[in-house]
């Protein structure tokens, strides 16, 4: 007699919360972004009266992130995955102050596939005199 061969098949459950790298479905997922630092980090008030740029350096920034000031999203370009700019105008800021700068990445559209997916950066201090 021959030995008989048992082929067994395994199925793998994916569940909210999962790992992004456990789930094949999630390579639209966006990564949550990491601020590293302000140029410059205190901006005069008269510079913001002018329109003054603000850089936001970090990682895994895409098309989609924007940096908040104080809550309030602004308009955000792109450098790269490690750079964004945005212009401070006395429309955000409108006096002297310490202001709280994050970055934003909404989800991606797989938020219902059980992956992590964008996400709200630490917070770092501006300084406006």
């Amino acid at each position: 007699m021959h030995p008989r061969l048992w082929i067994v098949a395994v199925a793998v459950l994916f569940v909210p919360g999962c790992s992004n790298t456990l789930n094949p479905f999630c390579g639209s997922a966006r990564p949550a972004p990491l601020i590293g630092s302000l140029s410059p980090s205190t901006v005069a008030f008269s510079q913001v009266q002018q329109g003054a740029i603000l850089t936001v350096n970090g990682s895994q920034f895409v098309s989609a992130s924007e940096v908040e000031i104080n809550g309030t999203a602004l308009s955000t370009t792109v450098v790269s995955p490690t750079q964004l700019k945005v212009t401070l105008t006395t429309g955000i800021i409108s006096k002297p102050e310490s202001v709280k700068v994050n970055v934003l990445t909404p989800s991606g559209n797989s938020a219902n596939l059980g992956c992590s997916s964008g996400g709200k950066s630490s917070v770092l201090s501006l300084t406006i005199d």
